[in-house]
């Protein structure tokens, strides 16, 4: 038996709308529908959303869980929004917000542009620090990624984009390879 699927869902603060295997969850940050396999229904139950499995197969075990899940990161994103905090580190690397799009200026011959998503809202404070909000948790992750991957962190100095509060275990350069050969 699934012990996160049959935890019920607080529905107190949204707009819940269940049409066969859809679910669209309705709060002031947005909206988010969501497409439920066969195998799992949803009922309202005053304040609260159920999900039941219709059989007893492995896979609608691993599915109950899952929309759960699913449903529960729905509810609480069209409420308050999900948020991934990145930092630039680099000495002359910074970015900033022009319009709906992030320049980035790390290191490379040219600024690099980084195209609005829809459903996600950009802020940058000060000239290293970014949020990346939206009420789809799935979708800020990939975003935070994808910016990210603009400009990894450098094993050897750490310069690059990262999460904020990401420790990045940093290499030894040739210098600590060449203190330990001549001691003899």
């Amino acid at each position: 038996m699934s012990k996160i699927g049959e935890m019920p869902i607080s529905i107190e603060s949204v707009e819940i709308k269940i049409d066969d295997n859809q679910v669209e969850v309705k709060g002031s940050e947005g909206v988010l529908t969501l497409t439920l396999s066969k195998e799992i229904s949803v009922e309202k139950k005053d304040q609260q959303l159920i999900l039941k499995r219709l059989s007893k197969e492995k896979k609608a075990k691993a599915l109950h869980g899952l929309y759960r899940a699913l449903i529960q990161n729905a509810v609480l994103g069209v409420v308050k929004p999900w948020e991934k905090r990145l930092e630039v580190v680099g000495t002359g690397y910074k970015v900033k917000l022009q319009g709906e799009d992030l320049i980035f200026e790390v290191g490379f011959s040219h600024p690099v542009i980084f195209k609005s998503v829809p459903g996600i809202k950009f802020s940058v404070e000060g000239s290293n620090k970014i949020a990346v909000k939206g009420c789809d948790k799935q979708i800020v992750g990939q975003v935070a990624q994808k910016i990210r991957e603009i400009k990894d962190p450098d094993p050897y100095k750490g310069k690059g984009l990262r999460y904020d509060g990401e420790k990045i275990k940093l290499k030894p350069g040739k210098k600590a390879k060449t203190v330990g050969v001549g001691a003899k």
